[in-house]
């Protein structure tokens, strides 16, 4: 199974590192490492998924993908 691409970037405003996931609208999370963003994504991915569910709401399937894994064809 696919799972959903993350971007984790540094933010200077912020002074730490934002993690997102393009695939869930507003799902984002924040760290002072990048490995603790990753960790911080992960529970909001869990709680988006729940509350969508719980909502009955549309859970998007992975599609985003960064220009650098598109083949051209």
């Amino acid at each position: 199974m696919s799972d959903y691409h993350i971007n984790i970037f540094f933010s200077e405003e912020d002074g730490g590192y934002i993690a997102d996931i393009p695939d869930l609208d507003s799902c984002s999370a924040f760290g002072k490492t990048p490995e603790e963003a990753l960790a911080e994504v992960e529970h909001a991915k869990r709680a988006w998924l729940e509350a969508a569910s719980t909502q009955g709401k549309p859970i998007p399937k992975p599609r985003y993908r960064p220009i650098i894994y598109q083949v051209s064809g």
